[in-house]
């Protein structure tokens, strides 16, 4: 193989829902991509809890926020970031748009998925932090790193395709052989102009047995990667030491 190559590129406005195709993304130095996982939705907690997760980064459970592992409805939807608008659409139609020049509308989106999905149990509330983003690593940032190659060969072992949307990745990579990105753990990699940490592997829950664009679990994919490699990993964790760009074809670069 010759030096590994940026494919896909994605961003996720709202916290464990749909991505975003790029070209390119904008990396904030130790923050993670711009605009990435910036909302949240709560769940089972009151709105002053809510307001101290959306400001306090270190108070955060991740039990309190909805997420594809504990709500798979969440799957069925799309949300789109652009012209600082935030829209909601569903089998792509558009379901609700908000400017969010007024913060009184994440209210009218919250109460918008409440009426869909008819939740009686607690009241969602749609948060936003744009310094502190709604990582699953928190109250740490990062960025998430996978190799195409990685999943073919898992695609291989269990004789199943499976879509590498199901991962979340920020960046997919290839011309690189499966699992070598292991070994980048502790090491510093260049992509462009941006220097990244490679900090640690990253385990698999229960959201990457949901088929895309649904809430059916087709497949146990932690359990497969339990069964076949021993571990239940697939991609890593990056940390962004500076400001910079990041671009498909993009070569990486171990340093």
């Amino acid at each position: 193989m010759t030096k590994p190559i940026l494919n896909k590129l994605y961003f996720s406005p709202v916290k464990s829902l749909s991505f975003s195709n790029k070209e390119s993304l904008i990396i904030k130095k130790n923050i993670g991509i711009q605009n990435d996982r910036i909302f949240a939705f709560t769940r089972i907690i009151n709105e002053t809890e809510a307001n101290i997760y959306k400001k306090n980064p270190n108070k955060r459970n991740l039990k309190f926020f909805l997420t594809l592992k504990n709500s798979p409805f969440l799957n069925k939807y799309n949300f789109k970031y652009e012209k600082n608008e935030l829209s909601l659409l569903f089998e792509k139609n558009l379901i609700k748009k908000i400017n969010l020049n007024n913060d009184n509308n994440l209210k009218l989106m919250a109460e918008e998925l409440k009426k869909r999905e008819s939740i009686i149990n607690y009241i969602p509330y749609l948060i936003k932090n744009v310094d502190f983003p709604f990582f699953d690593t928190m109250p740490e940032n990062s960025i998430s790193l996978i190799n195409m190659n990685s999943i073919k060969d898992f695609e291989k072992k269990i004789d199943h395709k499976i879509d590498h949307e199901r991962f979340r990745g920020n960046i997919y990579i290839s011309d690189i052989d499966p699992w070598l990105e292991f070994n980048w753990i502790n090491k510093k990699i260049m992509i462009n102009n941006c220097s990244f940490l490679v900090l640690k592997k990253i385990p698999r829950c229960s959201a990457t047995n949901l088929r895309l664009n649904s809430d059916i679990f087709d497949i146990n994919v932690p359990q497969k990667l339990k069964e076949i490699y021993g571990n239940i990993n697939m991609g890593i964790y990056l940390k962004p030491l500076n400001n910079g760009t990041i671009n498909i074809n993009d070569k990486i670069v171990i340093t």
